[in-house]
């Protein structure tokens, strides 16, 4: 599969990333609509187990589309009273049941490309078949193309899945054209069935790819080493803040949750420490718009353990010789939000 930028998690505003999620699954449904249509007639004609394997796919493609389509729209809505973290994870459910369908067009195709290998049939209407396929190359790499520009400005694992899925399409359209092709006009009958199982094998390698990046999703994957390291040197900027430790972070669909605790002067006062932490808050949430940002606040030097089964000595959690108490600080408006 092709390395492509994608952007990080919760770093693009909501309203942003929202839109431009929407905008690639429908042309998404739109694609795999039209490729049903124009290789289901092409099929008919001519009989080609590449273009039927084709179709097959673009089936289930359209199945989904449709899922995704929805999902996307799902994953924003707001937190309610029964889901407080929100329901960005509807993009992973959508994830894995797209990596689901891919698998069952696998079988389905590599059943009938089997069957044709052992028993060679003439692939009739070539020129017209060859043509279907060139088209759904043509288009499903414009989608592609789409779904590329909208994961610059979007971290979303369904439209990854989406995409990865249709990179998968593209890769196997060009076989599927290169075998109705030498069947057509070479007549070189077994290519057609060999170019069908060609397709299985890629479909099956773009949908282990999906289930990989979805299951991580649902499992509570944290964000990638330099994204951590980021909100890390984001909240220790501050020189009051003395330790950064116990750093968690998951991803939710379009949203980010991040927890950790810092080290403060055990002489500040409570709102004292409140104004560091909103601070700390207000810069991290300038670089992660989407995210949901939970701070504790530990007195150097004077915090016994605690944290449960999740707490770990990563790092700054020493104790420093005391300073004297900060000099006021910058007010900001809190973000912080219900613990993970």
């Amino acid at each position: 599969m092709a390395g492509h930028a994608h952007a990080l998690p919760g770093s693009a505003p909501l309203a942003a990333s929202a839109a431009a999620t929407r905008r690639a699954t429908l042309y998404s449904v739109a694609t795999a609509t039209v490729l049903i249509l124009i290789k289901l007639a092409a099929w008919r004609l001519s009989g080609s187990v590449a273009l039927l394997s084709s179709l097959a796919d673009s089936g289930l493609d359209l199945i989904a589309s449709l899922i995704t389509f929805g999902a996307v729209r799902y994953a924003v809505v707001a937190p309610d009273q029964e889901h407080a973290f929100g329901h960005g994870k509807a993009e992973a459910f959508a994830s894995l049941v797209q990596a689901a369908l891919v698998f069952a067009s696998a079988a389905l195709v590599a059943q009938e490309a089997v069957e044709r290998l052992l028993h060679p049939a003439p692939v009739a209407y070539g020129a017209v078949a060859t043509g279907v396929m060139a088209v759904s190359v043509l288009l499903t790499g414009v989608l592609v193309a789409a779904q590329t520009r909208a994961l610059k400005q979007t971290a979303s694992v369904a439209v990854s899945g989406d995409r990865a899925h249709y990179f998968a399409d593209l890769g196997g359209n060009l076989v599927g054209l290169l075998g109705v092709a030498a069947a057509a006009f070479l007549h070189v009958l077994w290519l057609d069935a060999a170019a069908g199982l060609v397709i299985v094998a890629w479909l099956v390698w773009g949908a282990i790819g999906v289930f990989r990046e979805a299951s991580d999703q649902l499992m509570d994957k944290g964000l990638d080493p330099e994204a951590v390291e980021r909100i890390r040197a984001l909240a220790a900027e501050d020189h009051r803040i003395l330790g950064v430790h116990q750093l968690r972070t998951r991803i939710s669909g379009p949203y980010v949750m991040v927890q950790f605790h810092i080290d403060l002067d055990p002489r500040l006062t409570l709102e004292e420490a409140h104004v560091i932490m909103v601070a700390a808050e207000t810069r991290i949430h300038h670089a992660f718009p989407a995210a949901d940002i939970l701070i504790h606040p530990d007195p150097r030097g004077r915090a016994g353990p605690h944290g449960g089964p999740f707490a770990h000595g990563d790092d700054d959690h020493a104790p420093a010789p005391e300073t004297g108490a900060p000099q006021g600080a910058s007010q900001g408006t809190s973000l912080g939000t219900p613990a993970l």
